[in-house]
């Protein structure tokens, strides 16, 4: 099938039009092979003698596909493990135990489990930020998952974070791998759905001269160079300033959390044309701090939006928009308490902009503004069937909205990427689901034996 036609949806396009920002309308919608062809309020109905496979979706919503752009997917099999954890708890059990553990067979299972869901969830663009690779059989092995998944997937090589051993240098003193990326550059050259990035420490988590060697590392190799910013002391207090002076930092530079940063600091790093990747509901429930979302706004900028750790909390991308959508209302309206007397009379931040966050924004961190994000002729056609006939979405006044503030993952009647159907009817098209499933139970109690935890 090279062609499909989604006939009478109506349509959240992401692509401003007459005043709204996220284009809404009904109409159709054609595919072909991996491209969105053409949408319209009516198309021509002698597309569907053209071949075109017709989809009648009247009474759904289809969106561009969702974009997580940050998830640690190696942590799949250990769902529900750190729901209870601090941070703090978090970098002990996980990072200095529990990962320690791993190998490439439990490496593949869980990417490959976790990206399907993340597809079942209406994800169709995953950056998965892998930082437990000790060897490059472990990269291969998330690697070979993702590319089977069907997912479009940017991989982000990271390297692990064991407590520290006599007379091996600790993991803030080792410069990212060159070789490994060299390699997995090669590997990875040409891939329609799967990319490279790095998942470096940054200077809070490194020494200046390991911050230094891999910002040039990412910009020598042309690659997103994304870091985790907060939780605890930095190692290199400093560490920014000098980064800067180096001329190291621009728009392929992507700052996960950021919730420490100060505000001329975060200023300098929007003229810089920095991303920003906000975890919400991790971020307040281990301890980070409250999310950034706010003060990028008032810098002119926005957030793309990430789940982090399934080993925590859900992996659906729905839940993510609606925390940091709330989280951000209570903080605008507690600013406003503060100084005036009573409520708001409107809202400062919009259900457009959370859908927003995890569509274009995500879109636009990873440099694929021009391919995926929105649904516009010539872009991927990744995009999310939505069913608004059920109870939880019925009647449909507001299609932004609802898709916002009511779907969830009941709701995801088809998902395709790059025009290839991967959800189709509410049934996720994944070959072998039962044995994964049972590798992945296996993988998970075999990590967990003797480890205690809360």
């Amino acid at each position: 099938m090279t062609r499909t036609l989604i006939r009478g949806a109506t349509l959240v396009t992401m692509e401003a039009r007459n005043g709204d920002p996220c284009g809404v309308m009904t109409g159709d919608l054609l595919v072909d092979r991996d491209r969105i062809a053409a949408i319209g309020a009516k198309l021509d109905a002698a597309t569907e003698a053209s071949g075109a496979t017709v989809i009648d979706a009247d009474g759904f919503i289809v969106t561009p596909g969702f974009i997580n752009a940050h998830m640690h997917t190696w942590q799949t099999a250990l769902r529900g493990v750190a729901a209870g954890w601090t941070l703090t708890e978090y970098f002990r059990q996980m990072h200095a135990g529990l990962a320690t553990r791993f190998t490439p067979e439990d490496i593949h299972i869980a990417t490959l489990a976790g990206a399907w869901n993340q597809l079942d969830c209406g994800t169709t663009t995953l950056v998965d930020w892998c930082h437990n690779n000790p060897t490059p059989a472990h990269s291969d092995a998330a690697i070979d998952a993702l590319q089977a998944s069907g997912i479009r997937a940017a991989f982000f090589h990271g390297s692990p974070k064991p407590d520290p051993r006599p007379g091996v240098a600790p993991f803030w003193e080792t410069p990212h791998p060159r070789a490994e990326v060299e390699r997995i550059a090669r590997r990875l050259q040409g891939h329609a759905l799967v990319s490279l990035g790095l998942a470096i420490l940054g200077p809070h988590y490194s020494t200046m001269d390991v911050a230094l060697h891999d910002f040039r590392l990412a910009k020598e190799f042309g690659l997103i160079a994304s870091m985790h910013q907060g939780g605890g002391a930095a190692r290199t207090p400093e560490g920014w300033d000098r980064l800067e002076a180096a001329g190291l930092l621009g728009p392929h530079i992507n700052i996960v959390h950021g919730n420490n940063l100060t505000d001329a600091q975060l200023a300098r790093f929007v003229d810089a044309g920095m991303s920003f990747s906000v975890t919400p509901e991790n971020e307040l429930t281990q301890g980070h701090g409250f999310p950034i979302t706010g003060r990028l706004r008032a810098l002119g900028a926005a957030p793309s939006l990430g789940v982090d750790l399934e080993s925590g909390l859900s992996g659906e991308m729905f839940i993510a928009a609606r925390m940091a959508l709330g989280v951000q209302r209570a903080l605008d309206h507690a600013e406003y308490r503060n100084t005036h007397d009573g409520i708001a009379a409107q809202h400062g931040v919009s259900v457009a902009d959370a859908l927003s966050w995890i569509t274009v924004e995500g879109a636009r961190m990873l440099g694929l503004a021009d391919r995926i994000g929105s649904l516009a002729p010539g872009k991927q056609a990744d995009l999310v069937m939505i069913d608004a006939r059920r109870l939880n979405m019925f009647p449909l006044h507001d299609p932004v909205s609802a898709v916002v503030m009511q779907a969830s993952l009941a709701n995801i009647d088809s998902v395709f990427v790059a025009g290839v159907a991967r959800k189709r009817h509410g049934t996720l098209l994944a070959d072998g689901l039962p044995s994964v499933l049972a590798t992945l139970r296996a993988s998970g109690e075999r990590l967990l034996q003797d480890h205690t935890h809360q």
